[in-house]
């Protein structure tokens, strides 16, 4: 083990330096120019987090913005993609409880050492995060969360992602510099709407004025991935009555009557008309899914 190598937290298990030139190193944010020279992780990197989206928001969100959060991110992480943020209250800790709560990855980078967890009341959500993603900085261990790490803490949040999503965002919030990052890299950027007269979300609508995708779904965030990268979303799985993994749709017909159905209500009509299945075959889809809990 590496003599610099510390617990977070005092937990069991230690940090590993990862430096730029290591295998391990991920791929994505070695490819921005500058990259940090080395981090510092707990947990485990997969080759599936190169397929990664940010979301980020409000330390301050309202209850419409922490659900949002939350059901985008376990949406995405469903279906393979790591959710990367910055465990910070508000909306970044909505994130990777999303996330955490649909089985997937996700990844929350510091402006501090991995073994000073901040806010401290995050300490059993960044265990979590350990057990099921990792956590990351490029600070070493034992530094403090000095204001000047974040700037530097979001440009690895924007670099190790695909694209970032803002939910929830005021005009001068630190999420609006994470996106600027991401633009600057090359990334994609994306917000979500809130009311018109919240100064909550006055950040994330002037990022769409400027020509960020507006987000109301997960369908919007993959629509904005590169192609290649589209593809390897998947479909999520769905757990049958003793706990096995099952796929959510098994035929074409299945994924199309999937495609057509939204939050809304909708008659078999509709369904038909959208997904252009025949109406006996249709009814038979959907009483298939609703077996299998889809």
């Amino acid at each position: 083990m590496d003599a610099g190598m510390r617990c977070i937290g005092g937990e069991t298990g230690s940090a590993r330096r990862i430096a730029l030139r290591d295998a391990e190193y991920p791929a994505q944010l070695r490819s921005v120019p500058q990259p940090p020279a080395a981090l510092w992780v707990r947990g485990a990197l997969a080759t599936e987090d190169a397929l990664a989206v940010a979301i980020v928001g409000s330390r301050h969100a309202t209850p419409y913005g922490l659900e949002m959060a939350e059901a985008l991110a376990a949406d995405l992480a469903a279906r393979g993609v790591t959710v990367v943020s910055g465990l910070a209250r508000g909306i970044d800790s909505a994130a990777h409880r999303g996330a955490l709560g649909a089985g997937g990855r996700t990844i929350a980078v510091f402006g501090s050492g991995v073994d000073v967890i901040y806010p401290p009341e995050n300490r059993r959500l960044a265990a979590s995060i350990v057990e099921h993603g990792a956590v990351m900085s490029q600070f070493e261990p034992g530094t403090p969360p000095l204001p000047q790490h974040f700037p530097e803490r979001n440009r690895v949040i924007a670099g190790l992602s695909l694209g970032v999503v803002v939910v929830e965002a005021a005009e001068r919030s630190g999420s609006l510099i994470t996106a600027g990052l991401a633009a600057e890299l090359g990334r994609e950027v994306m917000a979500v709407p809130g009311r018109a007269t919240s100064e909550q979300s006055a950040g994330a609508h002037r990022l769409i004025q400027d020509g960020a995708a507006l987000v109301t779904g997960w369908q919007d965030v993959v629509a904005q991935l590169p192609t290649r990268w589209q593809a390897c979303v998947r479909e999520p799985a769905v757990l049958d009555d003793r706990g096995s993994e099952r796929r959510a749709a098994g035929s074409p017909e299945a994924e199309r009557v999937l495609a057509a159905l939204g939050e809304e209500p909708m008659g078999i009509d509709d369904v038909i008309e959208l997904s252009g299945v025949g109406s006996a075959k249709a009814a038979a889809v959907l009483l298939e899914l609703e077996l299998e809990g889809a």
